[in-house]
C-alpha cells in the first residue's frame, strides 16, 4: 500500500509540472503532503519535513552564495578581458571563431546560469558569423555543447538538485566526476575544432575587423559596475576559491559565503553598491535556493513514511538480476536522451530518488547513480530541450529551428554524455558489474 502511495505522489508531482498545472514548487510541497496525510502521518509530517530542509540547507546556501559570487564577478568584468581578447585573436578564420566561441561559452558559463551565458555569447558572436556567412547552426549548436558540459558545476541546477536529493556534498558528489568534466571540456573543444574546420573549408579566411566591445554593449550590467583595475585580484580570488572548493579545505557553503563577502567588499565598498549588487542577482537565487529548500519537504516526506524504500522494494522483483550491475552504467547512457521527456525537476525529484534507493537494494553506492545522472540529464541535454526556456532563447537569437538545432548537435552533445561516461568508468567515479 505504502508503495502504490508512493508511485503515486511521484506520478501526481510528474504530472502536474509537466503539464504546468502547478509550479514546481508548489508541487514540492503540497503533492507529498497531500499523500502523506493520506497514507495516515497527521502530526509526523511536521518532524519528516523539517529534517528534510536541515538536509538540504547546506546545498541550499552553497547554491545561492555561488549564484551571487559568479553573478558579482561577471558584474565586475573579471572575465570581459580574457573574452574580448578571444574575440580578437579569432578574426576572420571560421575554425578559431568556433573554437572561440565553445571558450567564451565555457567561461560566461561559469555563473551556472544558461539564458545570461546564451544572450552574452550569441550577442558577441552572431555578427561575426553573419559577416562571414557562417552556418548559425554551428553556433547555436557550439554553445550549446559548451554550456550544457559546464552545467555540471555543482552550482548548476541538476548537481545542485542531486546533491539535495542524495543529502551529500560536493565533494562526494562532484569532486570524483572531475576527471570526467575535464574529458568532456576536451571533447567540446574537439566538436568545436571539427565543426570550425568545415567552415574553414566552405569559407575560406576573410579579413575581418572584430569589435570588441559587443560584449561590453551586450552585457546584463552597467559599464560603471565594471572593475578593470582589480581584475587580478578577482582572479586570483576565483582561482583561491576554485582550489578550496576541489580541495575541500572548508565546506562548500562556507567557502562561496567568506569569498563573496571579502569579493564584495574589496569591488563594491559603498553600501548602496553592495545593495545593489545582491539585487540584481537576488532573484535568481530566490528561485534556486527556494526549489531547493521544497524539494527537501518532498525527500522528507517521501523518505520519512517509507515511500521511496517500498517503491524501490517493488522495483527490485521486476529488474532482471542480468542488468542490476550495470544500473550506473544504463542511468549515465540514458540521461542525455531523457531530457527530451523529463525536466530537472521531474526528474531529479521525481525519478532520480527510486532510481538510487534501488540501487541500494542492489548493494550499489546511490552516490553513483547520482554522478550517472548528472552527465547528462539537463546537463549536456538542457540546450537541446523543449523543455527549458533558456533553449528558446538560444535558438531565437541564432535564428535556427530547434528541430534543425536539435538534430544537428545531438550526435556531439550525446558524445560528450558517452564520453565522460567512459571516463567516469575508468577513474571508478561509476562502477559496474558484471
Amino acid at each position: 500500500m505504502i508503495a502504490l502511495l508512493g508511485f503515486l505522489t511521484i506520478a501526481t508531482f510528474l504530472i502536474l509540472i509537466m503539464t504546468k498545472r502547478l509550479s514546481v514548487i508548489v508541487a514540492l510541497v503540497l503533492v507529498p503532503l497531500f499523500f502523506g496525510l493520506f497514507s495516515g502521518f497527521g502530526t509526523e509530517l511536521g518532524a519528516m519535513m523539517l529534517e528534510g530542509i536541515q538536509k538540504v540547507a547546506p546545498t541550499g546556501i552553497m547554491v545561492g552564495f555561488a549564484v551571487l559570487y559568479f553573478g558579482l564577478m561577471m558584474d565586475a568584468g573579471l572575465f570581459d578581458p580574457i573574452i574580448s581578447r578571444i574575440i580578437t585573436i579569432v578574426k576572420g578564420d571560421p575554425l578559431k571563431i568556433v573554437i572561440g566561441t565553445a571558450i567564451v561559452t565555457m567561461i560566461v558559463a561559469l555563473d551556472g546560469d544558461g539564458a545570461s551565458t546564451f544572450m552574452i555569447t550569441i550577442s558577441a558572436f552572431l555578427p561575426i558569423y553573419k559577416r562571414l556567412g557562417m552556418n548559425p547552426l554551428v553556433l547555436s549548436g557550439v554553445v550549446a555543447l559548451g554550456a550544457g558540459v559546464m552545467n555540471i558545476a555543482p552550482w548548476g541546477g541538476p548537481t545542485a538538485r542531486a546533491m539535495s536529493v542524495l543529502e551529500t556534498d560536493s565533494t562526494q558528489l562532484f569532486n570524483p566526476i572531475l576527471p570526467a568534466m575535464f574529458i568532456g571540456i576536451v571533447w567540446v573543444l574537439f566538436s568545436a575544432y571539427w565543426l570550425g574546420k568545415k567552415e574553414r573549408e566552405r569559407l575560406g579566411i576573410v579579413d575581418l575587423i572584430v569589435n570588441t566591445e559587443v560584449l561590453m554593449e551586450t552585457s546584463s550590467t552597467v559599464v560603471e559596475g565594471k572593475r578593470p583595475n582589480l581584475f587580478w585580484f578577482n582572479l586570483l580570488l576565483t582561482i583561491l576559491l576554485l582550489v578550496a572548493l576541489v580541495m575541500a579545505w572548508l565546506p562548500m557553503p562556507v567557502l562561496f559565503i567568506v569569498a563573496f563577502v571579502i569579493a564584495l567588499l574589496v569591488n563594491y565598498p559603498n553600501f548602496a553598491e553592495q545593495q545593489k549588487v545582491v539585487a540584481n542577482h537576488g532573484s535568481n537565487v530566490v528561485l534556486v535556493s527556494s526549489m531547493i529548500f521544497a524539494a527537501g519537504i518532498f525527500t522528507g516526506i517521501l523518505t520519512g513514511t517509507k515511500m521511496i524504500d517500498e517503491m524501490a522494494i517493488s522495483l527490485v522483483s521486476i529488474i532482471p538480476d542480468q542488468i542490476t550491475g550495470l544500473l550506473p552504467l544504463l542511468v549515465a547512457v540514458t540521461s542525455m536522451p531523457l531530457s527530451f521527456v523529463f525536466t530537472p525537476d521531474a526528474y531529479y525529484f521525481g525519478v532520480l530518488p527510486i532510481l538510487t534507493e534501488t540501487a541500494v537494494n542492489f548493494g550499489i553506492d546511490p552516490i553513483e547513480i547520482g554522478r550517472a545522472a548528472i552527465l547528462g540529464q539537463m546537463t549536456t541535454g538542457f540546450p537541446l530541450s523543449p523543455l527549458t526556456a533558456s533553449t528558446f532563447i538560444l535558438v531565437g537569437m541564432t535564428g535556427v529551428n530547434l528541430g534543425e538545432h536539435q538534430k544537428f548537435i545531438f550526435k556531439w552533445a550525446f558524445g560528450t554524455t558517452i564520453v565522460m561516461t567512459l571516463m567516469a568508468l575508468i577513474t571508478g567515479a561509476i562502477s559496474i558489474t558484471i
